[in-house]
């Protein structure tokens, strides 16, 4: 499983990028981040950035991640999911039509 971090883009060259994740300077590849700019926070997966993310949602994945690394090691979630336990699941937009429309299984 390949798993999303957020950095926070700092300097760009071409398709380089020079980030910044969790105090650490890094590099990404920007191919599929065309339009990023120094300031704007990213999804990274292996060394490549590939989508633009607000700084809301770079904190929250932030936050899961540090949960679950806490949980690893023998500690607790403790606020982590925070914005996921205030509300109720939600289902696909597409499932959620055929659930509306009274459709059961496949």
């Amino acid at each position: 499983m390949c798993v999303g971090v957020p950095v926070q883009l700092i300097a760009v060259d071409g398709i380089r990028g020079e980030v910044l994740e969790e105090g650490q300077r890094g590099v990404v590849d920007l191919s599929l981040t065309p339009d990023a700019k120094p300031g704007d926070w990213l999804l990274a997966f292996l060394g490549a950035a590939r989508e633009v993310i607000s700084e809301d949602e770079a904190q929250k994945i932030a936050a899961a991640l540090a949960g679950l690394r806490a949980l690893m090691q023998g500690g607790d979630l403790g606020d982590a999911f925070a914005d996921l336990e205030a509300r109720a699941p939600q289902l696909p937009p597409h499932l959620q039509a055929a659930l509306d429309a009274g459709e059961t299984s496949a």
